[in-house]
């Protein structure tokens, strides 16, 4: 009799203990349809492991190259900004590789902007740029060609151009400079034309030093004498300024008369209140006479 009361105690409380887990589990699905049983607590704890583990949304900003998109993380606020100068530089501008145009740029540009790293050619013409400084140019030594034409410079800082190792033609041509800086050793061509330039403003040797200029325009402005000229000149234009005088040494070497400067072309000095017959010992040495007056 005893027996029989436990065997019918077994089967009347095993269904129940077998029924509790399945009233307090879920069933959740896993990867590739396996079937895993969890308890509540653990359900919940997981479901805020993957809200919590989402990652935040991204922004996507276009490169300086405009080629594609780029994703980038929210930044905080130590983020690292160094490239940010590049940007609005290429969107005001032009910027193909190695080479920057910001000409008639709107709304005014009145400074050099923050160029890209190895830029080598600069066309920043027809602005309202009034001033040069060290600054604008120090990171950037790759530059050989830099063309400001057109714009109001009315002052350059004495060491703006003097670092620029790669430099080969400057353009400064229509403003309103009083006076040159220094200039880099390996300039080949140098514009100034249509300044405000007087002798008094050009440093006595600063050309003579320049053993690669070949090519310098200095025609419009206000210069009473010829500065000293490098050997490697093949042109140079005076015209229009205010030139009244001229001495063998101007071209030649005065006590030297089997001197031939073969490596000059072309010389202009129309313009200039000079009669040029007056003067014939200082063109003999040259290959072509100058352009000017000789009546």
């Amino acid at each position: 009799m005893m027996m029989d009361l436990r065997i019918l105690l077994f089967f009347v409380t095993m269904p129940w203990i077998f029924c509790e887990p399945a009233r307090t589990s879920k069933v959740v699905p896993k990867h590739k349809g396996i079937l895993k049983i969890v308890d509540d607590e653990e359900f919940i704890s997981e479901s805020r492991i993957v809200v919590e583990a989402k990652k935040p949304k991204k922004k996507v900003i276009l490169s300086a190259d405009y080629d594609s998109p780029v994703d980038t993380d929210d930044e905080g606020p130590g983020a690292d900004h160094k490239d940010d100068k590049e940007l609005p530089t290429c969107l005001m501008c032009v910027c193909l590789t190695g080479s920057v145009y910001c000409e008639e740029v709107s709304p005014d540009m009145t400074t050099v902007p923050p160029l890209p790293k190895e830029t080598a050619y600069l066309y920043a013409r027809f602005n309202k740029i009034a001033k040069i400084t060290n600054r604008d140019f120090a990171d950037i030594a790759t530059l050989r060609r830099i063309d400001l034409t057109g714009n109001l410079i009315s002052e350059i800082e004495d060491g703006a151009f003097s670092k620029l190792d790669q430099l080969e033609e400057l353009t400064l041509a229509e403003n309103k400079l009083v006076k040159l800086p220094m200039l880099p050793a390996k300039l080949v061509s140098l514009n100034v034309n249509h300044n405000l330039l007087k002798t008094k403003g050009i440093k006595a040797n600063i050309f003579k030093k320049l053993t690669k200029l070949s090519y310098l325009y200095l025609g419009d402005n206000g210069l009473e004498a010829v500065p000293l000229l490098p050997e490697t000149l093949r042109v140079v234009h005076l015209h229009n300024n205010n030139i009244t005088s001229l001495t063998d040494a101007t071209f030649c070497k005065g006590n030297n008369t089997h001197y031939i400067r073969y490596n000059m072309q072309e010389v202009r000095l129309d313009g200039n209140p000079i009669t040029l017959a007056q003067h014939p010992n200082s063109f003999i040495c040259l290959r072509a006479l100058p352009i000017g007056h000789y009546k």
